[in-house]
């Protein structure tokens, strides 16, 4: 086991995944952390009760990398990025997503730090090419949305450039939790079905517009985000990982239905769903179904148990959503 000794740099700390990856360094004894975010009043909720040394603007944290002033890291976790499937505007996520990624992965190298980010398992597209790891068939992917192109474009000049040997590309599938409420419409289904089964009593779910997926049946590789904080610090703690891409996921596809179920249980609720036309805007670019093939994350080591999708929910809205409570505060 590696140790996190010295100060640890988490980009988008601020946000869903990154404040809880704080609290899981938290957890294991690491409070040197700078966190890299721009901090919105709602945003500012997911850091109550963390412990953190320094809170940087990412412009600043821009300036440093470019005049080789960033300090020291033993380890850099980039989570910062426009993560918003339904961004329309290229050059935006292309210097956010990738121009960002890029220099700090240069810097990371250049200091010899590891250096640990986020890709996505949106990258898949369709997913007729596959949904495992294998860096050799990275070309052959189709992101169905600029977002996704954004960051599978980094993932390929990691690849070109040699890069992709010397760090970790984590393709998060549907990961789901407390501390998404800053997220608005970006926010997983388990938030806003939560609100809206306690305004209305009922849940909507988008009908399917193929021939073989029953409305409902549409499925998602559901990911805990306390199971994504283990995995990802799986890969800061553990020595001799081989670098390159890696699936984080449940390795389990569960249906719409499934996960409305799950909700109406953990809130003591007989079900009521309704079936709503999706947008047409989305048709061309949703997926039906996501599945991480995790074996690449298996023989790196990490054999923890994973929650459940019933114990997840029931976790995340008896323990967070129901009494307003943050990872920082339990």
């Amino acid at each position: 086991m590696r140790s996190l000794e010295g100060t640890v740099l988490v980009t988008g700390g601020a946000g869903f995944i990154g404040s809880a990856l704080i609290w899981g360094l938290n957890r294991r004894g690491v409070t040197e952390v700078v966190v890299a975010d721009v901090v919105t009043p709602e945003k500012e909720a997911n850091l109550r009760g963390l412990r953190f040394s320094t809170l940087v603007h990412p412009e600043e944290l821009r300036v440093a990398i470019a005049h080789d002033r960033l300090g020291s890291f033993s380890c850099i976790f980039h989570l910062g990025a426009c993560s918003s499937t339904t961004e329309t505007n290229l050059a935006y996520l292309l210097d956010n997503n990738f121009g960002t990624t890029r220099d700090l992965c240069r810097w990371a190298l250049a200091h010899n730090t590891r250096f640990i980010y986020a890709s996505s398992a949106a990258t898949y597209g369709d997913g007729k090419q596959g949904m495992d790891d294998d860096d050799t068939r990275l070309s052959l992917l189709r992101p169905l949305n600029h977002y996704a192109y954004s960051k599978h474009l980094f993932d390929l000049f990691a690849q070109s450039e040699g890069f992709l040997s010397q760090i970790y590309g984590l393709k998060y599938f549907n990961v789901f939790g407390p501390h998404e409420s800053h997220k608005g419409d970006m926010r997983s289904v388990v938030h806003k079905a939560f609100d809206q089964i306690r305004s209305e009593g009922r849940m909507t779910l988008f009908k399917s517009h193929r021939p073989d997926f029953a409305d409902g049946e549409q499925r998602r590789d559901f990911l805990y985000v306390k199971d994504a904080v283990d995995m990802t610090l799986h890969f800061a703690e553990t020595d001799a990982i081989p670098g390159g891409l890696y699936n984080l996921g449940s390795g389990v596809a569960r249906s719409w239905l499934d996960l409305a179920h799950a909700l109406f249980a953990a809130l003591g609720r007989r079900p009521d769903i309704r079936f709503v036309d999706m947008p047409e805007a989305l048709r061309a670019h949703y997926q039906y179904y996501t599945c991480a093939d995790t074996t690449r994350l298996q023989k790196t080591g990490y054999d923890k148990p994973l929650w459940s999708l019933e114990e997840a929910v029931g976790d995340c809205i008896r323990n967070h959503l129901v009494p307003g409570k943050h990872l920082g505060e339990l």
